[in-house]
């Protein structure tokens, strides 16, 4: 009897011990100095996950940790999910990071003024996405300009639809707001007005006043004359080369998208526009404007005749000139290159032909960057 009952004290006793350092090591700061991410696939067990942690170097003891969890009552409680490790972060901590649920985020943004393919290549390049990319390329203009927020394993296809249903919604509220008088005849042209002047400003506090140059041609039957859609016409959804300059020749290319060409709007929208420029096209700014060139400094001055825009346009292909003259002094050489090539200052498209005086096609839309 003595020896059956010194037998349970020593079994309790060695019980206790193991309980008690067990849970001290269970509490105790954890062996990784660095941290880590650690991913828990769906539908992955307590003795799994305790095994990758322990081989990632990330716990001491899978066995202890297995105990901890079951202990604490928390076997079916750890979440699926992408978890960042806190270097010395202990057992106990980790279980109760797996058990919260809070994975890592990711942002993925989509900009105003890209195309949808370039959209979607930024989809497509995102490594903590899965999954194919749609079979079928969206409408231009149908994405979202946003930054979504995402957990690794979100798919690509739910990335586009989340985009696509956004920028339905934004459009539909923006249309139902919208000016009584506008020239547009339905909302698949007010996107499109909205997506040239994403393209032809970047400048907030400008933006209703270029989509009322662009509203008040069209009410007077006057062509749009924007330069961002020589570019789409030539390139398309893909984009214009970094190393291709625009060229005079350029402004008269036949396309379905050249607005120097042709009469009223592109068939479709050019690029994927933001609320801004939505709303800049839905209330623009009350203004006689017909014309507006780039002032050299990132924005634009505007006019309501021709005469004037000449001026403009005068005043800022001398400051072009200025700043090409200072360029070259300073480099102690002349520059070189194509001589058909429109190559302004600030670097953007070219703004039109040069300006032939009184008539009305030496670049009146002026839309110059």
């Amino acid at each position: 009897m003595n020896f059956v009952i010194s037998s349970v004290m020593l079994v309790v006793l060695a019980a206790g011990v193991a309980v008690y350092f067990g849970k001290q090591e269970f509490t105790e700061p954890g062996p990784s100095a660095n941290g880590d991410t650690f991913l828990v696939k769906p539908n992955t067990g307590v003795q799994d996950i305790a095994d990758q942690l322990e081989r990632r170097g990330l716990i001491s003891d899978a066995r202890v940790f297995r105990l901890g969890v079951r202990a604490f009552g928390n076997d079916s409680a750890l979440k699926a999910g992408e978890y960042e490790i806190k270097p010395r972060a202990s057992m106990r901590d980790i279980m109760e990071l797996l058990k919260s649920g809070k994975s890592v985020m990711y942002s993925l943004t989509i900009p105003e003024g890209l195309t949808v393919d370039q959209a979607l290549q930024r989809i497509a390049e995102e490594t903590a996405l899965s999954g194919d990319m749609p079979a079928t390329t969206p409408p231009e203009g149908s994405l979202a300009t946003d930054t979504l927020r995402f957990t690794r394993g979100a798919t690509r296809q739910q990335m586009v639809d989340k985009l696509l249903a956004d920028q339905k919604k934004l459009v539909d509220d923006v249309w139902q707001r919208r000016a009584p008088d506008l020239p547009l005849a339905n909302v698949e042209e007010f996107v499109t007005l909205a997506s040239i002047v994403e393209k032809e400003t970047g400048k907030g506090d400008e933006r209703s006043r270029v989509a009322a140059v662009f509203l008040n041609r069209l009410a007077k039957g006057m062509r749009l004359q924007s330069d961002p859609t020589i570019i789409y016409g030539l390139f398309g959804g893909k984009g214009k080369p970094a190393d291709r300059p625009i060229y005079q020749s350029d402004i008269q290319k036949q396309t379905p998208y050249n607005t120097y060409v042709i009469n009223g709007l592109p068939p479709t929208p050019i690029a994927n526009p933001g609320r801004a420029a939505l709303e800049a096209v839905a209330n623009p700014s009350k203004t006689d404007d017909l014309y507006f060139v780039a002032d050299g400094t990132g924005g634009h001055v505007f006019a309501a005749t021709l005469d004037e825009h000449n001026e403009n346009v005068a005043r800022y292909r001398a400051l072009q000139k200025k700043q090409a003259d200072d360029v070259a002094k300073a480099a102690k050489t002349t520059g070189g290159g194509d001589s058909d090539a429109v190559k302004p200052a600030d670097g953007g498209p070219a703004d039109s032909a040069p300006a032939d005086g009184a008539d009305d096609s030496g670049g009146d839309a002026g839309a110059a960057q």
